[in-house]
């Protein structure tokens, strides 16, 4: 197993590479769909919560292109690392594709050359989540020990998606003003998911083949049988692992988010991460853990939450699991540097644990 280090699209600079190299990682999984331009962080002060996750990076964002990548990868490796990940399409790349829209065809078109440019600078996989919603209502709460602030999911009354929004991102500001009663987006129901589903990777899977990388589906978090009208895709274990039945590829992965496994009500996520592990088909990892279920459960420190996560890593060894994990949503410490002191912490844990398995120190 190897250690990684999720990074976003502000942080991915010098310094805080040298943070995760520091902490014992040797990769990275790079997380860009946002904007950061100054229309976003103006489209985050008019609208606040209604707003998601904010605007989504642009179709001829610069980042996105083969000289993007190819310099972005390089940055990683100049400090001692290496890219193996990029996490989420913009919403802009794909929202069609997500809705079935009249630009359907031309999206997949720029997904696929985004995946050809992925396979020719060797970034070997594309973590994604096929979500019409994507991740929405989490609240922020002193629920880690001691205090420390992390993320929960509280069952919050569910608004409905506005039109110009995918992904709880906004894709196309200019239909995008629920101030004005915009039309909101229509329901999406489970048929029309798989099917949208099923039509994206049987497309996708041969050209991620040959170039060379793996599409690795994240599952829905929360994982909620629909969320604001939409329906999801993988909101059960069963489900999850049945994305593979799907289409037999190899490009066709998981990005396999423990925190969100456990976090799906009357599950065992033992048996489901032995069944996936012995497929070799997990494009990486996300290593948290959670306390409680849908629709109520809060993410904490890996030590403190209701999965016991050196049996995980126990059942990931020993099916031969060679891949990287990453620590994700960790608490935030009460220190000067509360996000840097959360993942410091998880790493730690996570590298002393990987170490005494491979020893036979813990069965």
């Amino acid at each position: 197993m190897k250690l990684g280090f999720g990074l976003y699209r502000t942080m991915l600079d010098s310094a805080n590479l040298r943070f995760a190299r520091q902490t014992g990682a040797t990769h990275i999984v790079a997380h860009m769909p946002g904007d950061v331009s100054e229309r976003n962080t103006a489209l985050m002060a008019a609208y606040g919560e209604r707003a998601g996750h904010g605007l989504a990076a642009g179709a001829d964002d610069p980042l996105w292109t083969y000289a993007g990548l190819r310099d972005l990868k390089a940055l990683v490796n100049a400090e001692g690392l290496e890219l193996e990940a990029l996490e989420n399409f913009s919403p802009a790349h794909w929202s069609d594709i997500l809705l079935d829209g009249p630009r359907r065809k031309q999206q997949m078109e720029h997904c696929k050359r985004i995946v050809r440019d992925m396979g020719r600078v060797g970034i070997p996989v594309m973590g994604y989540c096929f979500s019409v919603a994507g991740v929405w209502g989490h609240e922020r709460g002193p629920w880690a020990r001691g205090g420390a602030v992390a993320v929960g999911f509280k069952n919050k009354p569910q608004t409905p998606i506005p039109a110009g929004m995918v992904w709880n991102m906004i894709y196309d500001p200019e239909t995008f003003d629920p101030a004005q009663g915009q039309p909101d987006l229509p329901p999406v129901s489970d048929e029309e998911i798989r099917q949208r589903f099923k039509a994206f990777i049987d497309e996708m899977a041969p050209v991620a083949e040959e170039a060379g990388v793996r599409m690795a589906l994240h599952p829905d978090d929360p994982p909620m049988p629909s969320l604001r009208g939409a329906h999801r895709l993988a909101y059960t274990q069963a489900r999850y692992a049945g994305i593979l039945d799907v289409n037999p590829s190899p490009a066709n992965a998981l990005e396999m988010c423990l925190g969100t496994l456990s976090e799906m009500p009357n599950e065992d996520i033992y048996a489901t991460v032995d069944k996936i592990s012995q497929s070799g088909r997990i494009g990486y990892i996300h290593f948290r853990n959670v306390r409680g279920t849908v629709p109520n459960y809060e993410e904490v420190f890996v030590d403190e939450g209701d999965t016991d996560m050196i049996r995980i890593l126990a059942i990931l060894h020993r099916n031969g699991y060679d891949g990287v994990l990453i620590p994700d949503h960790t608490p935030s410490m009460d220190c000067a540097a509360p996000w840097h002191a959360g993942m410091a912490f998880a790493m730690g844990y996570i590298k002393a644990a990987i170490t005494l398995i491979k020893q036979g120190r813990v069965a």
